[in-house]
């Protein structure tokens, strides 16, 4: 018995099979390369697919349960075939302007779904300009992939559906969604890790998957990397370092602000309070590739203090700790040397960081205690030195730093794991 979880990103596709006791079996990755607007959909489900196929036999015909992740706040319009009406829109789109200034007209105060890069702002804005007819659903990332399995649609999870308008009192689209678009158009939105349908017949023989395989609704990437870091305590967290900077931290109490973009998802009795910033390991990526990440880290003395103050972001527009569409990078000046420009850009992230959980626990959230790393940036030894100095809390790398370990252990443990 085998249980999948894969993990759709920013760059790239994971998946990472585990057995009942919760060991590695299988790792896979499809990297996506520089896709053109029109081209993603068709490489989504290109890598699906081929992460699928490419599991070997045995696992294959005795995989028990799987469930995927997805970014969180992208969009995907589409028929009741699942056939995409136009291309899906990526969490970090800003162009939903207005769309996201009608939310805050009618939402209640401080709901993620006024954000302009929400998945409402781009279901409005999709919907404006495909008409009434010209899709039937619009649906997370996380949704459309799991529909493409089991040829249900329609269905999200708790998670996703938060940046779609989610009622986290009632768990259930409240009336100011309803009064600004149909629910019909709306998936239906369940508890992550619950039971959705098998896989379907001819997709299962078509991948030679057993038919029995069991899919389950989803979460986003960011909680996904959470769930596979086996934080449980109050006050922990964790922190993913991908080409995005993600805050997640475990607290008693729901905090919400929509001018710093700080949110809290369902997690059973508690709250996973955080936000996501625009900064990230994209940036590190414009300037230097992973030999020279590593050469250049070494350089460094993470224990002095970094002298440059950058806003590292690829173009304008910052969704947190502060909430401001139109903030530019900031990236000079930039010194000769390399490796003091690098450590400039990583004590600039991890300011952002620090900043962060500073402003949950300003709104009421339970305070950061300890931090657990996971993402591509959990691998450098300077930088977790450097942001452990600014956090004043301990900080260390998780057990596992993948989000597609993450979403296996959702496939294993369903909703179990929010209890």
């Amino acid at each position: 018995m085998y249980f999948l979880g894969i993990d759709f990103g920013t760059s790239g596709a994971r998946s990472c099979v585990i057995d009942i006791g919760g060991s590695i079996l299988i790792e896979d990755a499809r990297d996506f390369g520089t896709l053109r607007e029109y081209e993603r959909a068709g490489i989504w489900r290109e890598a699906l697919w081929d992460l699928l196929a490419s599991l070997p036999s045995p696992i294959r015909t005795q995989l028990s349960d799987l469930a995927l992740d997805g970014t969180s706040g992208t969009v995907v319009a589409c028929d009741e075939e699942l056939y995409p009406r136009h291309p899906p829109l990526l969490y970090h789109d800003d162009r939903a302007v207005d769309e996201a200034a009608l939310i805050a007209r009618t939402a209640v105060p401080g709901h993620p779904a006024a954000a302009v890069t929400s998945g409402l702002a781009k279901t409005l804005w999709l919907k404006k300009r495909l008409g009434l007819t010209g899709a039937r659903l619009y649906l997370n990332q996380a949704d459309w992939l799991s529909g493409l399995l089991t040829d249900r649609v329609g269905m999200t999870d708790y998670h996703n559906a938060l940046k779609m308008g989610l009622d986290l009192d009632e768990l259930k689209w409240p009336a100011w969604v309803e009064y600004l678009i149909d629910a019909d158009y709306l998936p239906v939105p369940m508890p992550p890790g619950a039971r959705l349908a098998t896989v379907s017949r001819p997709r299962a023989r078509y991948l030679g998957i057993n038919p029995g395989c069991m899919v389950h609704a989803g979460t986003t990437d960011s909680i996904a990397a959470f769930l596979a870091a086996g934080v449980t305590q109050s006050g922990e967290a964790v922190t993913s370092l991908g080409s995005t900077l993600v805050l997640k931290l475990l607290s008693d109490t729901m905090v919400e602000s929509t001018e710093h973009g700080i949110y809290s998802h369902w997690y059973g009795s508690r709250w996973l309070a955080g936000g996501a910033s625009n900064a990230g390991g994209a940036v590190l990526r414009q300037f230097f590739d992973d030999r020279t990440l590593a050469e250049l880290s070494g350089k460094i003395d993470p224990n002095v203090a970094s002298p440059h103050d950058y806003l590292p972001l690829l173009r304008a527009g910052e969704r947190f700790p502060v909430n401001d569409p139109l903030l530019a990078p900031r990236l000079a000046p930039r010194p000769a040397d390399d490796a003091e420009f690098l450590h400039g850009l990583l004590e600039s992230l991890a300011r952002i960081e620090a900043r962060g959980y500073g402003l949950l626990a300003d709104l009421g959230a339970t305070p950061v205690s300890r931090v657990e790393t996971a993402g591509g940036g959990a691998r450098n030894p300077a930088w977790t030195r450097i942001r452990q100095r600014l956090l004043g809390v301990p900080v260390s790398r998780a057990a596992h730093t993948e989000a597609a370990y993450g979403a296996a252990l959702l496939a294993r443990d369903g909703q179990s794991l929010f209890a």
